[in-house]
């Protein structure tokens, strides 16, 4: 019998992994459906992209946690961070539900930015519990139950809170996911145990602990052939998407579409989408190699965006609504999982974490930067030909992925078998 017992660390990283899914859609899909609602223009709600730079550049003061004592020090040094943010986190949900960005858009997006600071910050410290708890042999484990915890999460802030709202208003929606971060505090203060510190101390300068957290990575990376194709192309692969993405709870409201029609389709069944297309692209990247499975993924990711097109000329069609979703869902599984396996080939063993991290923020500055010009380009171009424009920008990202994969093939595939 105690073999079926569920392993405590892996139930732990996947109520981590919720606590850290929570925030992400009430810092972007959910608030900007709200931000649809109270008649804000399209333009400002494309600018509430800049609000997720949060999660791009927390490895900025991730070295804080590492180094500075902890505002619960009597619970450790991961635990003492984690409480203290979740508290935090907790309060400022709780605050966004009491702004009105019919009256005052300007305090929603502070408040929202607040959010994203903090759970960007929890994100540092569960990334690196989950890597103190677990032996490498684990770490894959450990992270599938962290992916599930943030996936249920991502479902419940997205369809669970516009559902909420459509019963008891945008208040309610936000006082309960301020509450449901009390999975995470409680996790962190009954469950969790603190992680063995490690067993090398860090530098004792911090000229030296920079140097070794992002220089020494940094320059490792800089010795690789090509590495300004590859930077170009990793800020690029993304560029459709993440004009299109940012657009979409707009775009729905927009077409007439209610939040129950949008919570339905972006709950269970995107997710699930989501789900089937990141199993597909592992099994595709497995049987044809990285190369082919990025170029056949990326040019499904892109024409995915053509279904906004369709969308956009039917108008108010619930059934091209769900072919829409799923397409796009599917397609970007699909690419998202060909693309992770190509970041993980570029990193060096010696700077794995630091360089992946590096890498995948990088992928995420289209989303934060470019993607918040979607709004005034929506208005300037109406739907049809913002959709065409959001396909047409992923030529740049894929022109670029077939000169490197001509030039640079992946480690795995340019060995002779």
């Amino acid at each position: 019998m105690r073999a079926l017992r569920p392993d405590r660390t892996l139930v732990v990283l996947l109520l981590f992994g919720f606590s850290a899914g929570l925030p992400l859609p009430l810092t972007g899909f959910t608030l900007r459906q709200w931000f649809a609602e109270a008649g804000v223009s399209l333009g400002a709600i494309g600018l509430t992209a800049l609000i997720g730079l949060a999660y791009t550049l927390k490895f900025l003061w991730a070295p804080l946690l590492d180094h500075a004592r902890p505002p619960l020090a009597w619970l450790g040094r991961r635990r003492g961070w984690l409480a203290a943010v979740q508290v935090a986190l907790a309060a400022a949900i709780l605050a966004l539900g009491f702004t009105d960005p019919a009256h005052d858009a300007e305090a929603t997006v502070l408040v929202a930015i607040t959010v994203a600071i903090l759970s960007a910050t929890q994100d540092i410290a569960i990334d690196a519990f989950r890597i103190e708890s677990l032996p490498p042999e684990r770490q894959g484990l450990g992270l599938a139950a962290y992916v599930w915890g943030y996936r249920i999460a991502l479902l419940v802030a997205n369809a669970g809170a516009l559902g909420i709202v459509e019963l008891a208003g945008w208040r309610a929606a936000f006082a309960v996911m301020g509450g449901l971060m009390a999975a995470g505090l409680a996790t962190t203060l009954v469950l969790a145990r603190e992680p063995l510190p490690p067993g090398a101390p860090p530098p004792a300068s911090w000229a030296a602990r920079l140097r070794l957290a992002v220089i020494d990575p940094f320059r490792d990376f800089l010795r690789r052939p090509g590495w300004p194709l590859i930077l170009g192309f990793v800020a690029l692969f993304k560029l459709g998407e993440a004009l299109a993405g940012v657009m979409a709870a707009p775009f729905y409201r927009a077409l007439g579409f209610s939040r129950l029609d949008v919570a339905a389709v972006s709950g269970v069944f995107g997710m699930a989408a989501t789900l089937a297309g990141v199993t597909l692209g592992g099994i595709l990247v497995a049987r044809i190699g990285v190369a082919r499975a990025l170029i056949a993924t990326g040019l499904g990711q892109m024409l995915s965006n053509l279904m906004y097109v369709a969308l956009a000329e039917a108008g108010r069609s619930v059934p091209l609504l769900w072919a829409q979703v799923a397409v796009e869902n599917v397609t970007d599984g699909l690419a998202d999982a060909a693309f992770v396996a190509y970041l993980s080939g570029l990193t060096s063993v010696a700077f794995t974490a630091t360089q992946y991290a590096l890498l995948s923020s990088l992928a995420a500055v289209p989303l934060r930067t470019l993607g918040a010009a979607g709004g005034f380009l929506a208005e300037a171009m109406g739907w049809t030909r913002f959709f065409l424009l959001t396909t047409a920008a992923a030529l740049p990202g894929m022109g670029l992925m077939l000169i490197l994969l001509s030039r640079f093939p992946p480690d795995r595939e340019a060995k002779p078998r």
